[in-house]
């Protein structure tokens, strides 16, 4: 059995730098180890106490707040490392761009974001792992498992907070503008720039979430250029989410009726497997490039190429 750390009772003051994150989001970063189950479960019987009271998981920290984190075991830091070092030094190549406050990598496709439903580790364990120096280290926003691209992870809380303020059209800036591209079935018409269609998240009796145009849903906006037609069959498209839902723009790609290739939930099964034939074993949805106005006023911008495996894959659909 792996040797644990003790267990005490722990108190916390909470600094300026830490205040504004959930507590449950607080709790997984300063827990590291232990399963989100268990960090609600102590949530919720109220062993965790915000200046001696009870809070909900929602709860946002305040600077000066003292916070009591009950007995909790935790693996001990000799134990074999969580994450192998082929992806580590993968993720380490895909590093796009890094400061003292923000990371960007270009995610390949097939790797989640942050470990969970019966996932191990992700990209922001990896990168723990990668920068051990950063113990505030966290994601700024997600992508989908199996889209590649552009992925933000922040090194500081201040950082953090600048670009969520930015990703909810709070900031001083412009917002985050994220643009991703995407190979979908047929020819896109040029007329059809835009999708604007409420988007309704709902869950399987399998667990599995899915995402559906419904009225009842959130308001959701993704605005489509085409970038290159490969005759009637397939086009590639650039997709910018004015709204940033779950799903969003390979719902709105289907409700177009051009769904992306490789896309198990809401593709075509007979375009992604011609695909697959073509060596495009993927969903071909990559986050390219994104921007946006940082604290001191300085617009970043940064840009992933999608890797061999699409450039071939679109070569080959050039030559048919």
């Amino acid at each position: 059995m792996p040797s644990e750390l003790p267990v005490q009772v722990q108190f916390d003051q909470i600094s300026a730098d830490q205040a504004g994150q959930r507590i449950d989001n607080y709790l997984i970063t300063r827990l590291k180890g232990a399963p989100k189950t268990l960090i609600y479960r102590i949530l919720r019987k109220g062993e965790v106490r915000v200046n001696k009271g009870r809070i909900k998981p929602d709860y946002r920290l305040q600077a000066g707040d003292t916070l009591r984190i009950p007995p909790v075991r935790l693996p001990a830091p000799n134990e074999p490392v969580l994450v192998g070092q082929g992806i580590l030094n993968a993720l380490e190549a895909s590093v796009l761009f890094e400061d003292k406050g923000l990371i960007i990598v270009n995610k390949p496709a097939g790797l989640a974001v942050h470990g969970g439903s019966g996932l191990n580790f992700g990209v922001i364990e990896a990168m723990r792992q990668l920068r051990p120096d950063c113990p505030q280290i966290e994601l700024v926003h997600r992508l989908d498992r199996d889209t590649s691209g552009c992925l933000m992870i922040a090194k500081k809380r201040s950082v953090l907070r600048h670009l969520h303020a930015e990703l909810r059209g709070e900031g001083k800036g412009k917002g985050v503008i994220k643009r991703y591209e995407a190979l979908v079935r047929g020819r896109w018409p040029a007329s059809t720039r835009k999708v604007h269609a409420p988007l309704q998240k709902s869950n399987l009796r399998s667990g599995e979430r899915m995402v559906e145009v419904n009225v009842e849903g959130k308001e959701s906006l993704t605005e489509f250029r085409v970038l290159e037609r490969f005759g009637d069959y397939a086009t590639l498209v650039e997709a910018q989410p004015i709204t940033g839902r779950t799903h969003q723009i390979r719902v709105h790609a289907k409700h177009a009726g051009h769904p992306i290739a490789g896309d198990p939930k809401y593709g075509d099964d007979d375009f992604s497997r011609e695909l697959r034939d073509l060596g495009g074993k993927r969903l071909f949805l990559h986050a390219r490039s994104l921007q946006v106005v940082m604290a001191d006023g300085q617009e970043l911008s940064v840009e992933a190429l999608p890797g061999k495996m699409w450039d071939d894959a679109l070569g080959r659909l050039r030559n048919a």
